[in-house]
């Protein structure tokens, strides 16, 4: 369908060519040997058509497009290449070394013949120089007349250093941050096919630097991550590959870690915490205690943090938290003065902070004292101030409870006469208790020795220095009052028994001349009772017992006597239902009487009858 003199077209300019094409050696410098110093390979490109010896057999120079025929029985591939020392020549296809069998010779010449082409053999075949000094690569494309062909690779290609980095689509490219990264798709096929780049399955704009199947992205951030794919379409077909782009962050120090202060939250007062940090920082704990360590840093991705004591891997009894970010020694003792150090690695590189550990103990400190408690006289102490140090710095005294606490011994201070000074005795008490009345002391001029005695003084000397307190006040200027009660009014209430019926009677608080007042002025006496239980006819209940009855035996165990006992209203001495007597005990109605032997009860009136 194609002849065969089109099977080079333009697909040469969708090409990717290197660094080396800046030196195309001449006819001349081959015939002369290249007599150079020693110098990097470099490979022949040759523009120009498709050699054909014969109907079935074509012969072409790196640069071109192969396009196989249905009577195409052989391809040579030419690679020539300069350098000194001689490069070495290898072949490749699609990324992968070329495996020679009885179909894919590779001659003499450093060419690469392919018998009896078929499908398979398809796809980009990359001719490779190298020597001491370098090497240099250059592709040529076999393809079928159809759907396109793209040239992909699947390495994965890391950058932590270069600024610009290039791969063949189909890569994974992990880069740092501010780095170029161009993505070459380098397209065969006939008909010539159109290239369409997307991000995310969404079609990039003219306006990401599309150029000769080539992307570049400029100056790499975090929001340029994803996946990028070359799709090549021709009237046969399309096809398309893809690349995914990371971006990676080498790890950073952090100046705060969150997830530090959530845990020393609940791990109490008495823990001491630090952050690590590239410089170093320090702590200083008490023996036996626990202590936080953070290794605060960010990357992208997250890096992974590894533990270290004075350069080696930690055999200490220790904890790790929020992800390995936090470490707990569970004693410090354990851990003589040293230096623990976090180191934090993720692709893009690796950081280490660290931090020192300083064992000492808290001591209490009595280098200070409290302010004396008298400015003169015999009584004035300093009492030394107890302090709780560690490593010299003040710190809270509740880590210092469990240490004995020194010997305190006063300090006498400020011994010596006082000023004169205006003494006071108390208050004598009020003359009257309300109504206004008067209260004294003794007002006198005195002058605390230093041994503690009391000189008087002239009342000059005190007024000098203050004004004369008052001897005399007024006091209880409140008025005289007083609870009064009207007289108890009617007796209320159907009873029978007694504090069942009620009466009240109201009360007021007044002054002594009859004046009402507001029954708080009154608060300090005590109230009368304005309620209280009463007594009427109606409440008169008793027991009213008749005479015992004779005894039923002059002797013996078995005599009794009974009476009638009835519960009767006072006022009309009739009976009424015994409850309402229930009040008071009820009296018996019936006891033994005459319980004597009655032996005794015989002799005694024989010996009266003789």
């Amino acid at each position: 369908e194609y002849p065969l003199h089109r099977h080079v077209s333009g697909f040469t300019s969708s090409l990717r060519t290197s660094s080396a094409e800046a030196f195309l050696p001449t006819a001349v410098d081959l015939a002369n040997g290249l007599r150079r110093p020693h110098q990097k390979p470099a490979i022949l490109r040759k523009i120009s058509a498709a050699q054909q010896l014969s109907a079935s057999e074509v012969v072409t120079h790196l640069g071109q497009t192969v396009v196989l025929a249905s009577g195409t029985l052989s391809v040579l591939l030419h690679c020539e290449a300069v350098g000194n020392p001689k490069p070495t020549i290898s072949w490749a296809k699609n990324g992968e070394e070329v495996k020679y069998n009885d179909r894919m010779l590779l001659q003499p010449d450093d060419s690469l013949q392919i018998l009896a082409p078929v499908e398979g053999d398809v796809g980009f075949y990359a001719c490779n120089a190298s020597n001491t000094l370098g090497s240099d690569s250059v592709s040529i494309a076999v393809t079928l007349a159809g759907k396109p062909l793209i040239k992909a690779s699947r390495a994965t290609v890391i950058n932590t250093e270069s600024p610009a980095v290039t791969v063949d689509i189909g890569s994974t490219v992990k880069t740092i941050q501010r780095s170029n990264v161009t993505i070459s798709c380098q397209v065969a096929g006939v008909p010539e096919a159109e290239v369409t780049w997307f991000k995310n399955k969404v079609k990039l704009s003219s306006a990401h630097h599309l150029h000769d199947g080539l992307l570049l992205i400029e100056n790499v951030s975090l929001s340029d991550q994803g996946l990028y794919s070359c799709r090549a379409a021709n009237l046969r077909g399309e096809v398309t590959e893809s690349s995914q782009l990371l971006v990676l962050e080498p790890p950073r120090p952090l100046a705060y870690l969150e997830d530090l202060m959530a845990v020393l939250s609940s791990a109490g007062t008495n823990t001491r915490s630090v952050l690590t940090s590239p410089s170093g920082t320090k702590i200083t704990v008490s023996p036996g205690s626990s202590a936080l360590i953070g290794c605060a840093v960010d990357g992208h991705p997250t890096p992974n943090i590894t533990w270290l004591y004075s350069g080696e891997p930690l055999s200490l009894r220790h904890r790790l938290l929020a992800a390995g970010r936090i470490l707990q020694i569970l004693n410090t003792s354990d851990a003589p003065d040293g230096e623990f150090s976090c180191l934090a690695q993720n692709e893009a590189g690796s950081l280490t902070q660290k931090t020192s550990l300083a064992v000492q103990e808290y001591q209490w400190s009595v280098d200070k004292l409290m302010a004396c408690s008298a400015s003169c006289g015999h009584k004035g102490v300093q009492l030394p101030q107890l302090r709780c140090l560690l490593d010299g710095a003040e710190a809270n005294i509740s880590y210092c409870k469990e240490k004995p606490k020194p010997p305190l011994q006063p300090i006498a201070c400020n011994r010596r006469d006082c000023p004169s000074r205006w003494m006071v005795t108390s208050w004598s008490p009020c003359t009257r208790s309300c109504g206004g009345g008067i209260q004294m002391r003794r007002v006198t001029c005195q002058r605390l020795t230093a041994k503690g005695s009391s000189v008087p003084m002239s009342n000059e000397a005190c007024a000098q220095v203050s004004k004369r307190p008052v001897d005399t006040q007024n006091c209880n200027r409140q008025p005289c009052v007083e609870w009064v009660a009207s007289s108890w009014g009617q007796c209320n209430g159907p009873c029978i028994g007694p504090r069942l019926a009620v009466q009240h009677r109201q009360i007021f608080c007044q002054t002594k001349d009859g004046t009402s007042v507001s029954s708080d002025k009154c608060s300090a006496l005590p109230r009368p009772l304005s309620t209280q239980n009463c007594w009427t006819d109606i409440c008169g209940v008793h027991w009213r017992v008749s005479l015992w009855t004779v005894c039923t035996a002059t002797c013996g165990n078995y005599g009794f006597q009974s009476r009638r006992v009835d519960c009767v209203h006072i006022r009309t001495n009739k009976p009424v239902l015994e409850h309402h007597c229930s009040w008071r005990p009820r009296p018996a109605n019936w006891q033994r009487c005459n319980i004597t032997p009655c032996e005794n009860s015989m002799s005694l009136r024989g010996g009266e009858a003789e």
